[in-house]
């Protein structure tokens, strides 16, 4: 279907309204792919929700969740309009690869805002800044852990000073979510910075932008997929676009100043953490040895906190992430 189906479909009047449409790209190395889009206009006028799952196509309870939302979803009963991105990097997850497109080898949570005439991947990154973006209100981002990380449940903002009523927005998004944990994340992104993430693309061209951070290890954990769509529900009834919400969590964990550790060398990699557990400062969290059970590199945490996510699989390579860790403000008023 042509580029301009979006454009078409979601300027129409017509009101209940529900299509699904597919736009083609394809680039210069002979590769084609296609962006599933669900536009689903409600009864009455109203905001614009948009939400993209599947950037990472190994990342499978944001891609469950959101086929349960599209079949559930009554278009009678919304306010507004809700655009959906059920599977934005469909190569990545047919063929079930991890992180990145194999189509070019480029990780499209690191591609925006994109070039027209770049890569597929880099096509798939425009098309979605310069069509979905512009007119999304908010937009939700939906990740998992991949297929080699171990994740805690998070729901996540950017705490951005240069535009505080979008930024305030996330943040009452995030806190009625119904997520335990809500993590800011600290913004210095200038208005030429290349963004690379989508929820930062939005954020930067002064959308509203949140993102949910649930599921890991490449496996679909159904109780996973609830909360996901319970934090959905819980963000359009914030919006007064739905009435299905369940409120916030009771008891919300604040978390702020992430550090990350990273691999220095390649080996076998070894931990007795598991993500969501305490750190102290310069505890030791795992280990890096090689085929022949050498120790090769040791990791102490940077300081106290919370493990927000690992690598949970024995392979490990120069520059990998091995674990993120948050500092933690509980009851925060």
């Amino acid at each position: 279907m042509s580029q301009n189906s979006f454009e078409s479909i979601y300027k129409a009047s017509a009101r209940p309204h529900k299509e699904n449409i597919q736009v083609y790209l394809n680039d210069d190395a002979g590769n084609s792919g296609y962006i599933p889009i669900s536009i689903i206009k409600g009864k009455n006028e109203g905001p614009v929700f948009t939400i993209i799952a599947g950037v990472h196509g190994f990342e499978y309870p944001p891609i469950v969740a959101t086929q349960k939302l599209m079949k559930d979803i009554d278009a009678d009963k919304l306010r507004g309009t809700l655009v959906i991105i059920p599977v934005a990097n469909t190569a990545s997850f047919f063929t079930r690869t991890p992180f990145i497109n194999p189509q070019d080898q480029k990780n499209l949570n690191n591609a925006f805002p994109g070039k027209v005439d770049g890569t597929i991947t880099e096509q798939i990154a425009h098309y979605i800044t310069t069509n979905i973006i512009p007119v999304s209100d908010v937009l939700l981002d939906v990740h998992g852990g991949d297929a080699c990380e171990d994740l805690i449940p998070f729901v996540c903002y950017y705490d951005n000073k240069q535009k505080p009523d979008q930024t305030a927005l996330a943040k009452k998004l995030s806190e009625n979510s119904g997520f335990e944990l809500v993590v800011s994340y600290g913004y210095s992104l200038s208005d030429t910075d290349p963004a690379k993430y989508a929820f930062k693309q939005a954020v930067q061209d002064g959308k509203t932008a949140l993102s949910i951070e649930c599921g890991k290890m490449g496996n679909v954990q159904e109780e996973n997929v609830e909360l996901i769509l319970k934090g959905v529900y819980n963000m359009l009834a914030t919006m007064n676009m739905y009435d299905l919400g369940s409120g916030p969590h009771e008891n919300i964990i604040y978390g702020t100043d992430q550090v990350y550790i990273n691999a220095g060398v390649q080996g076998i990699f070894y931990s007795e953490y598991k993500a969501g557990d305490q750190v102290k400062k310069d505890a030791v969290v795992g280990y890096t040895t090689d085929e022949f059970g050498k120790v090769l590199e040791e990791y102490k945490s940077p300081k106290d906190g919370i493990i927000l996510y690992k690598l949970a699989t024995p392979p490990i390579n120069i520059d990998d992430t091995v674990m993120c860790i948050s500092s933690i403000i509980e009851n925060k008023e």
